[in-house]
């Protein structure tokens, strides 16, 4: 008797392959969008949507501006989420990044303040919003095609493949953002600045292509509740309020490393060229991290890479603020590369991690919904509350620190709250564990599709 066939290297080399870029360079588009924009808001944004306003308060209005986005999100989850549970991942990863495209390369378009007064910020919030809708159902969907589709011992490493496309979006967002703080800046403000957000709704254009071209799916409905969502409140309570939690915390404390640091390195001085160049600086080293972050996860564990990766991000704040102060590049440099392996740590592990909570049936639903939740309430108030308290604190980066270091403790203490999932099985994933808390036995035929 004959055991079953496995794959190939070579096949499974390239099915990885194929994944990640169904998975990950789809997001990485979704993530320039949004890194631009942040960028944009710290560099630009303050004069040409906000000129009324003092520079750091222009900023923080940015901000505020840019947060505007996180409120869809989780209405984009629960939404595109439920439509990923009954008819398929394939049409919604489809959709968003069309809305995405859509509305990132719109924001390019847009006239200033100087041009149409106050109906120029009003416009930018509302493509804002329409980028968060779709960033909210992308995120989940996204990692749930590396997850679902990977060996049983590499799900951490193939739910993974979202958070390296995060890197490379942001690596790709501020290099572009890079080059264009080489020209003058009247031509920076008069027209540069739109060229990142048009070339990125035209870069979409590759990930809808890959994604139209994804094996067709099975219908779900058999499957899935009539109100997935409702469905998942009802089974997994906890593990979504945890679950919310950990995401709250980690959005935090990335949109303080990938956002506010801009802001900080422009107060004490360095170039828009420099602040940009240490971003690359720090995308590069959280690209590679991620992987090798996730497949620890899939080697030891999730809960022992997120939580003792998070609480040293956490402290290590304290160390990088003095490490940017001196102004000397080198070192500036090695703070914001070792804040962005730090990153990767939990950021490498999440997408499994919180996936793996949920049963099929209900999964997309339950990951996107809790995720955008934690990340509107996280990220989408971490840079306008750090520069906040920056400006609270007369210019002392202490208030920010103090801040990094409750979203990680959130974070780690919701981490210890969920389940150790990297060895239950794939089909007994979002199963009930028995009253002895084994977390490979009880499965809930209820809820397992």
């Amino acid at each position: 008797m004959t055991g079953p066939v496995r794959p190939s290297l070579k096949t499974q080399v390239t099915t990885a392959t194929r994944t990640f870029f169904i998975s990950g360079f789809g997001t990485a588009l979704e993530f320039y969008d949004f890194i631009i924009y942040g960028l944009a808001a710290a560099l630009v944004f303050p004069t040409l949507f906000f000129p009324s306003f003092d520079p750091t308060v222009g900023t923080l209005v940015a901000f505020a501006a840019f947060g505007s986005g996180f409120i869809a999100r989780p209405l984009g989850g629960i939404v595109i989420g439920h439509f990923g549970d009954r008819i398929g991942r394939k049409a919604m990863l489809v959709l968003t990044l069309l809305i995405m495209g859509t509305s990132t390369f719109l924001i390019g378009c847009l006239p200033d303040y100087r041009t149409v007064g106050v109906a120029a910020p009003v416009m930018l919030v509302v493509l804002r919003l329409i980028q968060g809708f779709a960033a909210g159902g992308e995120w989940g969907g996204a990692s749930l095609f590396g997850i679902e589709n990977a060996p049983e011992n590499r799900r951490g490493l193939w739910g993974s493949f979202t958070s390296a496309g995060i890197g490379i979006g942001s690596l790709f967002g501020t290099g572009v953002f890079t080059l264009i703080t080489l020209l003058p800046q009247e031509q920076l403000q008069d027209w540069a600045w739109r060229v990142p957000f048009w070339l990125g709704g035209l870069l979409v254009l590759a990930g809808v292509v890959a994604r139209s071209r994804m094996p067709r799916e099975e219908r779900r409905t058999e499957h899935a509740p009539r109100v997935p969502i409702l469905e998942s409140i009802k089974r997994h309570p906890r593990q979504m309020l945890l679950a919310i939690g950990v995401a709250f915390g980690y959005n935090t404390l990335a949109y303080i490393g990938t956002i506010f640091t801009v802001t900080y390195a422009e107060e004490l001085g360095y170039s828009h060229t420099e602040s940009l160049l240490l971003q690359v600086a720090g995308s590069v080293a959280f690209t590679l991290a991620v992987p090798v972050m996730a497949l620890l996860s899939d080697r030891i564990g999730r809960k022992p890479v997120v939580i003792v990766g998070t609480l040293v991000y956490g402290a290590f704040f304290f160390a990088y603020f003095p490490m940017v102060d001196g102004h000397i590049l080198a070192l500036a440099t090695v703070a914001y590369v070792l804040v962005n392996v730090l990153m990767a740590a939990p950021q490498g592990c999440i997408p499994a991690f919180l996936g793996e909570q949920f049963a099929s049936a209900t999964r997309y639903s339950s990951i996107s919904a809790t995720y955008q939740t934690g990340a509107a309430l996280g990220g989408g108030t971490a840079a306008t509350t750090a520069t906040a308290l920056f400006i609270a604190f007369d210019g002392n980066p202490i208030g920010v620190g103090l801040y990094s270091g409750a979203a990680a403790l959130i974070l780690a203490l919701c981490a210890w709250g969920l389940r150790e999932t990297f060895r239950v099985p794939t089909a007994e994933l979002g199963t009930r564990p028995p009253a002895n808390g084994d977390a490979g036995a009880g499965v809930d035929k209820t809820t397992v599709a």
